[in-house]
């Protein structure tokens, strides 16, 4: 029963971090990043298991892991009121062309990412953009005036 506590308090916790980590940050890891999570992951896993290295210990925790990830969607899809916090919301980034620097500012990103995610999609100017939308996966979306 240990175990299943212990993961349930590392996966609450790993959720908290990700969701203040930013989806931005998390949709563009870098080879960094990636160390970092396995580092962490390692970490993570010494906590939960301690000194358990047996096959049950660590089919505990994956199970539990599992249903955790399971159940949280299912919370997410049957309470629409809890989604934003488990899933975040979109966040518009422009709107009706004009750059909305409040909402870069408050997900940590600058307006050359933007643009080089424009371009990315082959809009060549952001004055095309009628709307921009960061969604909740951290990819952004564009809406194009149609313009040109």
């Amino acid at each position: 029963m240990d175990l299943v506590l212990r993961t349930i308090f590392v996966f609450l916790l790993i959720l908290v971090l990700t969701r203040a980590v930013g989806r931005r940050e998390l949709s563009s890891m870098e080879p960094f990043d990636l160390i970092l999570l396995v580092v962490i992951g390692d970490l993570v896993q010494q906590g939960v298991t301690q000194s358990d290295y047996s096959l049950t210990g660590t089919t505990t925790v994956i199970v539990t892991m599992a249903a955790l990830v399971v159940f949280t969607a299912w919370l997410s899809y049957r309470f629409t009121r809890l989604r934003p916090v488990l899933e975040g919301h979109p966040t518009l980034l422009i709107a009706d062309g004009e750059v909305l620097q409040r909402n870069l500012r408050r997900q940590r990103m600058t307006l050359e990412e933007v643009r080089a995610e424009a371009r990315l999609q082959s809009i060549g100017s952001l004055g095309d953009v009628r709307y921009a939308v960061l969604e909740t996966n951290g990819h952004i979306s564009f809406i194009t005036s149609g313009k040109g």
